[in-house]
């Protein structure tokens, strides 16, 4: 993995997540954020399809760049880690709102 982020950045990639029903690829677009080797995606309530996806099957591809990364993904409990992500992915009011942290761990 050769990405050209610097790390703490938050930017627009491709999250590919397997489909609960169909057992397709979905793919959407979403704020990221690149910490610590990381990616991490967070969303306010889990009524959103690629958060219900992931809860069912974790593995996932982050594309950035044109580039794929196939990763595994987990909900973050350290509300620590949650308060960073939020402080580093919203520059305003927003980084206070409570979310729900996936943290996605690239595969080797």
């Amino acid at each position: 993995m050769t990405l050209n982020i610097a790390d703490g950045t938050s930017f627009i990639g491709e999250l590919t997540t397997i489909g609960i029903a169909t057992g397709r690829e979905r793919t959407v677009k979403v704020r990221l954020v690149f910490y610590n080797g990381k990616f991490y995606a967070s969303r306010r309530t889990e009524d959103g399809d690629w958060f219900k996806n992931i809860t069912n099957n974790p593995l996932v591809i982050v594309e950035v760049d044109g580039e794929k990364i196939k990763g595994r993904a987990e909900i973050i409990k350290d509300n620590r880690v949650s308060e960073k992500i939020s402080s580093l992915k919203y520059p305003d009011k927003r980084k206070e709102e409570n979310r729900i942290v996936i943290e996605i761990t690239p595969k080797r």
